[in-house]
């Protein structure tokens, strides 16, 4: 079992940046690919980013490339989202993920255990 704690949502203007955590607890936490996902309003889940197990390979959603970082902490339990440049269109619900799959996979379904989630909400 894991449970996944979110943090560092916010109200922020565009082009400011946040950085999102993801607390971990539970058992083997390190074996786990880990993700980060958003559902903005009337909108279906989306894949933002993900990491393998090792922290070695990751990967990213189009619209998000260049501006957001996924990294992981082994020694804290922690994955964080860096994101920068934010764009009005990255107003969401933040969910991070983790999936026993231990590569960085895209596939919502694919993922074992989700957080709350954490609001983020970008203005002009």
């Amino acid at each position: 079992q894991v449970t996944l704690v979110e943090s560092g949502g916010g109200l922020v203007l565009a082009g400011d940046s946040l950085r999102l955590s993801c607390a971990a607890s539970g058992r083997s936490f390190r074996s786990y690919a880990m993700g980060w996902f958003r559902q903005a309003p009337g909108k279906e889940y989306e894949f933002v980013a993900a990491i393998s197990w090792s922290g070695g390979s990751t990967s990213y959603a189009d619209s998000v490339k260049g501006r957001f970082t996924i990294s992981r902490d082994g020694a804290k339990n922690t994955v964080y989202l860096q994101m920068n440049v934010l764009k009005p269109e990255d107003t969401a619900v933040y969910y991070c993920a983790a999936s026993a799959t231990y590569i960085p996979t895209m596939n919502g379904d694919d993922y074992d255990y989700w957080g709350q989630g954490t609001q983020v909400t970008v203005s002009t």
